[in-house]
């Protein structure tokens, strides 16, 4: 079995800290894991992408080839579009719906969700609202990852929630729990 996935948004929306969970939750899963360096400006305002690759078996390259994705999670919808090249044909795009606007062209909104709803599988969420909704405004990423935990079968949720009690154990207990509820959030917002 394996999982390949890409990371995409914009730098300082949490991207690599989504990385992180799922990277140490593999580990601690007994999992074959490569990950791919971070590619852009990983400063607050530039596009981040990063290679998650994930399987039971050996694994030979830590960059997904084009077609091979077999998910994309995005904190943002422009860059989702971004690396659809690399998603396989029944591979899902998990992505915010909220845009961000780093670059003084950026495309028409309307014209990116309706790009994004007629491809074949996608889920959106404006994860940013929900965040501030619930009084978790610093884990959108987090409610994001919980979204994407429905796609990421080769982990178990609870093998997510563990790895983000572990990842934030250092930050105190409210930070995991709250992470945790985002987590849920998530979870439950995919149907």
């Amino acid at each position: 079995m394996k999982k390949d996935i890409i990371l995409a948004g914009v730098g300082g929306q949490g991207i690599l800290t989504i990385a992180t969970i799922i990277g140490e939750a593999a580990t601690t899963a007994g999992l074959n894991l490569k990950q791919a360096e971070v590619h852009g400006m990983s400063q607050r305002g530039g596009d981040v992408q990063s290679n998650l690759r994930l399987s039971t078996d050996l694994i030979h390259s830590d960059l997904i080839k084009q077609g091979a994705a077999d998910l994309i999670i995005s904190m943002e919808p422009m860059e989702a579009l971004r690396y659809l090249p690399y998603l396989n044909r029944e591979g899902w795009i998990v992505t915010s719906s909220h845009s961000f606007k780093n670059i003084p062209n950026y495309p028409d909104e309307d014209a990116l969700m309706q790009e994004l709803n007629a491809l074949p599988y996608v889920a959106t969420l404006p994860i940013e609202d929900v965040a501030k909704e619930n009084n978790l405004p610093k884990s959108a990423n987090v409610i994001l990852l919980g979204m994407a935990a429905k796609y990421i079968d080769i982990l178990t949720p609870e093998q997510l929630r563990e790895s983000i009690a572990r990842v934030f154990a250092s930050k105190g207990e409210k930070i995991v729990e709250a992470n945790q509820q985002a987590f849920d959030l998530g979870w439950n917002a995919v149907k």
